[in-house]
């Protein structure tokens, strides 16, 4: 594998993993809309 080969399937990969991150980052936004209750954390035991 060439040089020119690997740097190609590096951008490949880093353009899957940004796509992966934009879709968690929207998926949490919309399940922090979903949940919409307060949580005590004094009364929780560690």
């Amino acid at each position: 594998m060439t040089s020119t080969e690997k740097i190609a399937n590096a951008k490949k990969r880093i353009n899957e993993l940004e796509r992966l991150i934009k879709y968690w980052d929207n998926s949490k936004e919309q399940n922090i809309q979903k949940i919409d209750f307060e949580v005590n954390n004094e009364k929780i035991a560690a």
